[in-house]
Parts: C-alpha cells; structure tokens; sequence
C-alpha cells in the first residue's frame, strides 16, 4: 500500500528504539531479580486529572536536544479523563530519572491515548488513540467508539500529523518498532478488527523541522485476532507487541485469546493473514495478556488486563516465560485489585536495567532498577 493510501493532518512520522542488554541479566530471569520494592512509584496523573495510564516508553540514548525530553525520561500515556471516562484522556506525561513528574503533551479533546507509545531516535513521539465520546463500547460492530489514528508528536511536545487507515490502523492499541535512525519499522495492533500492520517509514532529524517522514509501504502481517466489546476493559483484541529482531519474530499478546502469537519473518514477510503460531498458552498463569516485552535474557513478560480468565486471588500480574512457551514466574503489581496492570518497559544503561510498569488502578508508574 503506497502513501496515499493513507489521510494525513500537518505531516511528520514515528519510530521506538531497542536497548541493550545488560551482561549481568542477559542470562537471568528479570522477574525473580527485581527488588520487593520499586525505587521509585511515581503519579501519572497530570494537571487536568486524566487518570488509567496506558502506554509506557523511554526516550532512548541519542534523541536530539532542544525540545521537552532528554535520554533517560519514561513518557507515560493516559486513556481515560479525570471522570474516568474510558477513551478520553488526552495527555501524555514525562517522568525524568529524578521522579518528578512533568507534562509533555496535551491533545484535544476526547483522544483516549492508549498503549501504542514509541518515542524515536529521529526526534518524534507516536501515540495511537481510541476515542470513546461516551465511554462505553457496545457490540455487534463497536459502537460508541471511534476508529482511531496515530499520532505525530516533536520534541517540543507539540503534534505534528495525525495517520489514519480505517482498514490497517483500526484502533491502534500498542507498537513495537525496530529504529534505523534515519528509518523505521512499526508494528501497530488494531484492537477493533483483529489486525497487525507494519508501517514502513523514513525518518528525518527533527533537528530539521521543513523535513517530513513519510510512509514508504504499510502491509497487513496479522489478522483474525480475536476482538470483541468489553463491559470492563471497553474493547479486547491483540495489544502488545514484543519484537525479536534477531529472529526476525514479532510476538503479539491476543487479549480475547489469552494466548501469545509469534509472526515469523515479521520485518520482511508480504501481506499475510492469520494470527501465527501459538507460543505460549496457560490458562494457570495468562489472564487476558495485554502489555508485552522483551526482557534482557530473552524472555517475555506479559502483564494481565484480567478481562479473559480473571482470578481475584492472582490480580494485576506480570507473568515472564520463555520464548520456548515455559513459565518462568509472576508478580502483581497491585495485589488488591484486579485490572491494573497494562503498560511496560525495560532500558539498560551505564551498568543498571531499569524497569517500568504501570498500576492503572492506583495510577502510578514503578520503577525498579537492577545494578
């Protein structure tokens, strides 16, 4: 699909960077080796009261000074707004390594920003929203929701374009995204049909700001995820996204399914449908999968929504296995509540891992770090 396949507002384009690992945990689970205690448990609520953190993501080594972020920050989005109306926050929030949180970006009105959040070495920000006007979805076709885009945001926290595709970004949900610098590859899921779609995009240096990226091709590389309203949770479908670019696989965390996908030849395979192989399915352990990453050892970590499969004696949890499908072992990040566990993160630098979950329920982000 070419570039005018898609609706554009203003110009501009998106990317997120891969960290290294660090010697110590590249052979360790990360699970076991966290403190009892974050270092740090930060408010992600902003000034206008929007509440439900969703996506989390840090500003990697190299991003171009000048503007609102510095390396090392962690960028929290918010879906739902100070009434806590789901699909209607609109802010996105910077929590530097000091913990003191600070305001990044204010959209407009009713975004719903969700978990596809990816900052890029070029200089941008990428936030996919679901809009909701009256914060409830009901079936057969998803009403009271809207379609949803992706957007463009610079260093100065200011938008920039908006991308639109009703078939390819039908509400984006979460990415992952494997950055070139002057060119990327982001992999979006979309929560109200089912699909995922990698977007092939170049770059410029947002130092330079007449230049604007574009997208190079988009190809569907996922399809027929389950998908579905949720009296709880709003909508449930594929969200997140882990990529493994040594393997070339892309591992997606189907909701409604309660199960992870892996996608073979996910950064050069054509147009293809279905959902891939089955790589871990644990009804013991998997209670509607929504946040996934990629740990320094090689395994994943998956954190439970609680939609699909909830069990109120094992709430919010983080849940690691191996890319080989065995569990490895679980933590809650709220052990009070169900549902409040959604967006994480990982970032190794200068000798330290330093780990980023969200609790949607007390609307924090935990930090933990790991020398």
């Amino acid at each position: 699909m070419n570039r005018s396949s898609f609706s554009w507002i203003s110009g501009a384009l998106l990317v997120c960077g891969s960290s290294a690992f660090a010697a110590d945990l590249e052979h360790q689970p990360l699970i076991p080796n966290l403190p009892a205690v974050p270092l740090q448990s930060v408010s992600t609520v902003p000034g206008n009261g929007d509440i439900n953190p969703y996506g989390v993501a840090f500003v990697p080594p190299g991003f171009p000074g000048g503007g609102s972020l510095a390396p090392g920050d962690i960028l929290v989005s918010n879906f739902n707004n100070s009434a806590n109306a789901q699909g209607t926050g609109t802010t996105i929030v910077r929590i530097p390594p000091g913990g003191v949180q600070l305001p990044f970006f204010h959209g407009g009105k009713g975004l719903g920003l969700t978990t596809a959040l990816a900052v890029l070495k070029a200089g941008f920000v990428l936030v996919g929203n679901l809009p909701s006007p009256t914060g409830m979805c009901t079936d057969p076709v998803h009403q009271g929701v809207g379609q949803g885009s992706l957007l463009i945001i610079d260093k100065h926290g200011k938008q920039v374009a908006t991308l639109i595709n009703s078939a390819l970004l039908d509400g984006p949900w979460d990415l992952a995204v494997l950055d070139r610098g002057d060119e990327a590859l982001v992999f979006v899921s979309s929560v109200l049909n089912g699909v995922v779609t990698r977007l092939d995009l170049i770059l410029p240096d947002n130092d330079y700001g007449s230049q604007t990226p574009y997208v190079r091709s988009a190809t569907q590389i996922g399809s027929t995820y389950t998908h579905r309203c949720d009296p709880a949770a709003l909508v449930v479908g594929p969200t997140g996204l882990a990529l493994d670019t040594d393997h070339d696989l892309l591992y997606v965390a189907s909701t409604a399914d309660n199960a992870i996908y892996a996608i073979d030849n996910a950064a050069t395979i054509g147009m293809h449908s279905g959902r891939g192989r089955v790589v871990y399915r644990d009804n013991e352990h998997l209670r509607g999968p929504v946040g996934l990453m990629l740990a320094p050892n090689g395994d994943l970590v998956a954190t439970n929504g609680d939609a699909v499969n909830a069990d109120p004696t094992q709430p919010s949890e983080m849940v690691e296995f191996t890319a080989s499908g065995h569990f490895v072992a679980q933590r809650s990040v709220n052990a009070s509540a169900t549902g409040g566990a959604f967006g994480l993160t990982v970032n190794v630098s200068g000798g330290a891992t330093r780990f980023a979950a969200v609790d949607d329920v007390l609307n924090v982000l935990d930090i933990w770090t790991i020398h």
